[in-house]
Order: structure tokens, then C-alpha cells, then sequence
């Protein structure tokens, strides 16, 4: 062996050192799986997935998407880039506190909400309804992030993530909040199955991650917007500190910083040395009852009425229009000018006219979308 080579196997050696400190309950790296097999590098699989997921074009979008509130002029209020980070920062925390891979929960971190429309929960529910209309199928963002890592990013070829990552991001459903999140064993067909599965049966949006890297992530999706989201809503000055229950602030903390802190500091009590992932009843509740809070004065409130049924509108028109200029063949609309002229055969013959279309929508930003639904409108 040469010297290069020598210093490169070091430096291989020297990435899975990590390892020593992990517990029986971690997901190792050699462990993972990738839909095809390919040659690993120096970086271990995990990390791996990191770097194609934030060196992906998808990856650049988040930094203008919509987390709650759509086209508010407050520099401060998050978006989605800074949830995701908010979400590996605390997933991370609990994971090396836990002796578990901290790469495999970052990975699943940043791509969980690759998926997500422009105009947040509200542009989904909306992008849903014309899927259900046209196909006969849910749209899930959860089911979206793992379709744009297998099937459009990279020109349509995919970037062939581990299957624990696809499996954390399709299963980190943060709407739905369990006190116990326990894995779940499943093989690489079982992955993709569940993945086609949750276009026709939404009950297999709610199953549980293959690993506890993936619990995690699913747990601290909700500790990462549960208090940022109050944050926003007092910054916009939408709510006032009053307004939050008194048990809620007893609890968890009157500050994002304080239930952060609070909430992984019991998990980590909780969950030491156990396959599950799991918090105290007291604490529990208390999430529950802050989550039910929120949306009852933050998310249900995020667009007016008239401001819903306008882009509702417009999201509709735009899918028509860009249907029609694929039917046609229309090769100056944009959907072809930006996205499928640059795709790969193998995404233009397997993917039916209609999900080309969702496909476009979904990966638009807020701007990009309101300034198409503009010009729609205006021809």
C-alpha cells in the first residue's frame, strides 16, 4: 500500500473512532444499506448522506420556504432552513448524550422537509387536495422529501441515500406526538414499500423509524418548532406571553431556550441506556397541551380566509396551466425551461404528466410561487 493510499485508510479509520463511544442500541455504519450498492469513500455512509443532501440544488430552496407565516416583512421570523438546522442542533444533542450516530441523525435532520410546498402545512393541504383530485393520491411532504431524494434530484437519477435516512425522514411525522417512540425493524423492501404505501393508505404516514437515530428526529421536530413558533408569534406580536397557560410556562419554561432545555433534558433521563426514546408524563403533557395551544392561536391563523382561497386558487391555475403545457408540448413554459429539460430520461418516461407537475409546485419557494401565480393570472 502506498503512501496515500496508507493516509487515506487512517483518515477512514480516524472518522469511525467515533463509534468506540457509541451504546449496543446505535445504528453503526456498517450497518447501513443504500438502494444500490455503490463504493464507499473515507466519509462513513451517514456522513455521507449529509453531504449530498445539502450539496443538493433542493437543499438551496429551503432558504426561502415558508416554516408558518408566508410573506411577512420580519427578517427575523424562521424559515424552513432554519427549522431544519434548529432540528439537527437538538437531535444531535440528545443523540451523543445517548451514545447513538450523531451523522445518521443529522442526515435525517436536514432532508426531513425537503418536501415541503411553498406556503408551509397550508400550500401542502392545498397541493393535497389536487393530488387526491387528479391522481387519487395523498400528498404527504414527509412522502415528497423521500421521492425528491430517490427519484428528482441529481437530474431525476436520485442521490441513492442510506435506506435508514429515506426511512427517518418518510417516518419523522412531527404532527403526531407519542410520551414513547420505539423503533421499529424493517428490511430495505419494507422501507420502499411503506414509502408507495402512504400515497393510498395515509396510516402508513404514522409508523415508527427503523432506528433511534430516526426516533429522535421525529421527537425533536416537535421540540424544535413547538417554542420557535411562539417565538415568531410574539415577535409578530400575533400573541402575548398572558396568552400561554400558566401550567404550559410551569412546566417547560416561558422561552424557546427554557422548553428546549427542558423537554431534552428529560428525554435524556428517560431514555438512557433504552431502546425507545421517551419522555415523563409531566412533561408529556405539557408538550401535548403547548402543541394544542399553537394551533389553536399560531398555525390555524397563519393565512387569513380570503389570503387561503386566493393561492388556493392560484395553485390550481398554475398546475392547470403547466398540465397543459406538457400535453402540448410547450417547450417555452417554464416547467420546461427550469426543470424538465433538465431531467433525466429515466424520470421523464417512469413519471405520469400529472405528478411532473406536483413534482415542479412542490419544489418551488414561496416567492417563486406567488410571482407564477401573478403572472398566471395576469395572461
Amino acid at each position: 500500500m502506498n503512501k496515500g493510499l496508507k493516509e487515506l485508510q487512517k483518515a477512514k479509520e480516524r472518522f469511525l473512532m467515533v463509534e468506540q463511544n457509541y451504546t449496543k442500541y446505535a445504528t453503526k455504519n456498517m450497518e447501513a444499506i443504500r438502494l444500490e450498492s455503490e463504493c464507499e469513500d473515507i466519509r462513513p455512509p451517514f456522513f455521507r448522506d449529509i453531504d449530498r443532501i445539502i450539496y443538493a440544488l433542493s437543499y438551496t430552496r429551503y432558504i426561502d420556504k415558508t416554516q408558518v407565516y408566508s410573506f411577512k416583512d420580519n427578517d427575523h421570523i424562521s424559515k424552513r432552513i432554519i427549522h431544519v438546522q434548529l432540528v439537527s442542533k437538538i437531535a444531535r444533542t440528545i443523540a451523543r448524550a445517548l451514545g447513538l450516530n450523531a451523522d445518521l441523525v443529522e442526515a435525517i435532520s436536514l432532508g426531513h422537509d425537503i418536501g415541503h410546498t411553498p406556503l408551509g402545512h397550508s400550500g401542502e393541504a392545498m397541493l393535497n387536495e389536487i393530488s387526491q383530485k387528479e391522481l387519487g393520491e395523498y400528498f404527504c411532504h414527509n412522502v415528497q422529501s423521500v421521492r425528491n431524494y430517490m427519484f428528482i434530484e441529481n437530474r431525476g437519477k436520485g442521490l441513492n441515500l442510506t435506506i435508514q435516512t429515506l426511512d427517518g425522514i418518510l417516518c419523522h411525522n412531527g404532527e403526531e406526538i407519542y410520551k414513547k417512540y420505539e423503533p421499529v425493524r424493517k428490511t430495505k423492501e419494507d422501507v420502499v414499500e411503506q414509502y408507495y404505501n402512504c400515497y393510498k393508505d395515509k396510516t402508513y404516514n404514522n409508523k415508527f423509524p427503523m432506528t433511534l437515530e430516526g426516533c429522535i428526529v421525529r421527537i425533536s421536530d416537535v421540540i424544535a418548532y413547538a417554542g420557535r413558533d411562539i417565538d415568531d408569534a410574539l415577535n409578530l406580536g400575533l400573541i402575548d406571553k398572558k396568552d400561554i397557560p400558566i401550567k404550559i410556562k410551569e412546566t417547560l419554561g416561558d422561552s424557546n431556550k427554557k422548553i428546549i432545555n427542558t423537554i431534552v433534558n428529560d428525554i435524556i433521563i428517560n431514555s438512557t441506556d433504552h431502546n425507545y426514546i421517551e419522555m415523563s408524563d409531566n412533561i408529556y403533557n405539557a408538550l401535548k397541551e403547548l402543541i394544542e395551544f399553537n394551533y389553536k392561536y399560531i398555525y390555524n391563523k397563519s393565512l387569513s380566509l380570503k389570503d387561503y382561497e386566493y393561492y388556493k386558487k392560484g395553485m390550481y391555475r398554475i398546475y392547470q396551466v403547466y398540465l397543459e403545457a406538457i400535453r402540448n408540448n410547450n417547450k417555452d413554459n417554464i416547467i420546461f425551461k427550469i426543470f424538465l429539460d433538465l431531467q433525466d430520461d429515466l424520470y421523464l418516461k417512469n413519471t405520469s404528466d400529472e405528478r411532473k407537475v406536483l413534482d415542479f409546485i412542490a419544489g418551488m419557494t414561496d416567492d417563486f410561487f406567488l410571482n407564477q401565480v401573478k403572472l398566471i393570472n395576469n395572461i
